[in-house]
C-alpha cells in the first residue's frame, strides 16, 4: 500500500496520495478491566477530579472545555518577557516538590546533543522584589509564535497538501532547561511571549494550544496571588485506559503541525531513535496511526486521517471556536497509544515514563481494512503483539515514502508531557509481550 509520494516532515511539502480511511485502536485478545467501553474515552464533561492527576501542580482540568490551567511563570529571552509552565523533572524530590511528573529518563537528554537541553540562570532578587514566589529564569532562546499555522487538508484529508507549523524554535530553544550549577533537568516549555495583550485566537504572540491567559497583580502582603494558563489537551490511551496530556514541541515540521505545537529540530537529535528503556535513552515510545478509521460518531475512529477530516486540525485552536472544541471533547483527537505511564504498578514502568515520546507508526493493511480487523487500539503491548505476530495486518511505514516499512521508530520526537487519567488509572499492560516482540519480560 503506497500512502505517500514525498517526505511527510518536509517543510512546504505537497503530497496529494489518495489514502485508505482505517486505522484504529485493535481490541484483539485483551485480558483485564478497562473503561465502561474498550476503547471509550470515558467522561467528557466536568472537571477532572484531582486524584487523577498525574501533574498535581495542574489547577484545574476542565473536561468540557478541552482544557488544563497550568501555573504560568515569568522568565527573560533576549531581553524580552516569556512566559513559561513547568511539567515533569528528573529527580524525583523535585518534581514532588513542585507537583510535577517525575521522569528519571530525562537526565539523558544531553547525550549526544547539548542543544536539546538549554542552560539557564535564576535570577537572585531581593527581598523587596519577591517576597515569595518564582525568581525570574533567564533562558538561552524563546519559540517565534509569530508564523501562520498551516494545515490544508489533501483529498483524503491527511496526507495534508501543505503545511507550516505554527511556532518555531528560536536559537538557543529547548523546553528541556538545566539551570546553570544544578543537574536536574526540566520539562518547561516557553508557552507565550510578550507583556500582554495575548492573542489566544490566532496565537501571534502564543503557542496553538493557549486558550486563556491571566497574569496576577502584585500579591498583597501575606498571599500569592498566581498567573495561569488555559492550554488544550489530547487524549489518548495508555494500558487500556483514557488518558489527557499536553503536546507542546516536535522535532519535525508536520508533527508540530498535526500536535499544534512548536517546532523544535534539536528534538530529533536526542537519545536515540529506538533507544525506549534501554541503556541511555531519553525517549519513551508513542503508537501512532496512518490510515484510520474516521467519522465523527465512529468509536473506532483513530489516527491521522481521523484527526484532519473530524477533528477540525486546519483551524485555529481557541476557546470560541466551540465546534473544534466539542470535534475534539468526542474522540476527534489522533488518539495516540502511549507506552510507560506514571501510575503503571510496576516501577520499571512508571518509572520509564518520559515526556518525549518517540513515535511508532504503524499502517493498516489493505487485508486489515477489508476484513474490519483494524479496530481503535488502546494498549502498548497489544499494539507490538500484532505487528510481530501479524504482519499482513498492522506494518510500520517509511516516513519518507509513506510505503510499509519494518515496525518501529520512525524518527519523530515529540514533547508530550502527561496530565492524568480520565477514568481509571493505568496501572498494568492488556497483555504480555509474545516472544521476541519488544523486549523480554522482566
Amino acid at each position: 500500500m503506497k500512502f505517500l509520494s514525498r517526505g511527510w516532515w518536509l517543510p512546504a511539502a505537497t503530497v496529494a496520495i489518495a489514502v485508505s480511511a482505517v486505522i484504529a485502536t485493535f481490541a484483539f485478545a485483551a485480558a483485564g478491566a478497562g473503561p465502561a467501553r474498550a476503547g471509550g474515552l470515558g467522561e467528557t464533561s466536568g472537571l477532572l477530579p484531582r486524584d487523577h492527576l498525574t501533574l498535581e501542580s495542574a489547577i484545574q482540568v476542565d473536561l468540557s472545555k478541552e482544557t488544563v490551567r497550568l501555573p504560568l511563570y515569568r522568565g527573560k529571552a533576549n531581553g524580552q518577557t516569556v512566559w513559561y509552565v513547568l511539567l515533569d523533572a528528573s529527580d524525583a524530590g523535585v518534581a514532588h516538590d513542585l507537583g510535577v511528573n517525575y521522569a528519571p529518563k530525562l537526565a539523558n537528554l544531553g547525550i549526544g546533543c547539548t542543544e536539546c537541553v538549554q542552560t539557564v540562570t535564576l535570577e537572585s532578587p531581593t527581598p523587596e522584589q519577591n517576597r515569595f514566589g518564582q525568581a525570574v529564569v533567564d533562558f538561552q532562546g524563546a519559540p517565534d509564535f509569530s508564523p501562520t499555522r498551516v494545515a490544508e487538508p489533501g483529498p483524503n484529508g491527511f496526507p495534508l497538501a501543505t503545511f507550516q507549523p505554527g511556532a518555531v524554535a528560536g536559537p538557543g530553544y529547548s523546553p528541556f532547561i538545566r539551570i546553570a550549577g544544578s543537574g536536574v533537568v526540566y520539562d518547561a516549555p516557553i508557552v507565550a511571549t510578550g507583556e500582554g495583550p495575548f492573542d489566544v485566537d490566532h496565537h501571534t504572540n502564543t503557542g496553538d494550544r493557549v486558550l486563556g491567559i491571566h497574569i496576577a497583580p502584585p500579591s498583597p502582603p501575606g498571599q500569592y496571588l498566581e498567573s495561569w494558563a488555559d492550554l488544550l489537551f489530547v487524549k489518548g490511551f495508555d494500558a487500556g485506559q483514557p488518558i489527557v496530556y499536553l503536546s507542546t514541541e516536535a522535532g519535525q515540521p508536520l508533527t508540530a503541525v498535526l500536535e499544534r505545537a512548536t517546532y523544535v529540530p534539536a528534538l530529533d537529535k536526542a537519545a536515540y531513535n529506538g533507544g525506549d528503556d534501554f541503556l541511555g535513552s531519553a525517549r519513551e515510545r508513542l503508537f501512532g496511526f496512518i490510515n484510520g478509521q474516521t467519522g465523527a460518531g465512529n468509536k473506532n475512529a483513530q489516527g491521522f486521517v481521523h484527526l484532519v477530516k473530524d477533528g477540525h486540525a486546519s483551524e485555529d485552536a481557541s476557546a470560541g471556536n466551540l465546534a473544534l472544541v466539542d470535534a475534539l471533547r468526542n474522540g476527534g483527537d489522533l488518539l495516540n497509544v502511549f507506552g510507560d505511564f506514571p501510575t503503571l504498578s510496576d516501577p520499571r514502568h512508571s518509572q520509564a515514563y518520559s515526556p518525549l515520546w518517540d513515535a511508532q507508526l504503524g499502517l493498516w493493511t489493505d487485508k486489515a481494512v477489508q476484513q474490519g480487523l483494524n479496530e481503535r487500539q488502546i494498549d502498548e503491548n497489544v499494539v507490538f503483539n500484532l505487528a510481530a505476530t501479524r504482519p499482513d495486518l498492522l506494518t510500520g511505514v517509511d516516513p519518507a515514502t509513506g510505503n510499509p516499512a519494518p515496525y518501529g521508530s520512525v524518527g519523530v520526537d515529540i514533547d508530550c508531557a502527561v496530565v492524568g487519567f480520565i477514568d481509571k488509572a493505568p496501572t498494568a499492560n492488556l497483555a504480555d509481550p509474545v516472544p521476541n516482540s519488544q523486549f523480554p519480560p522482566r
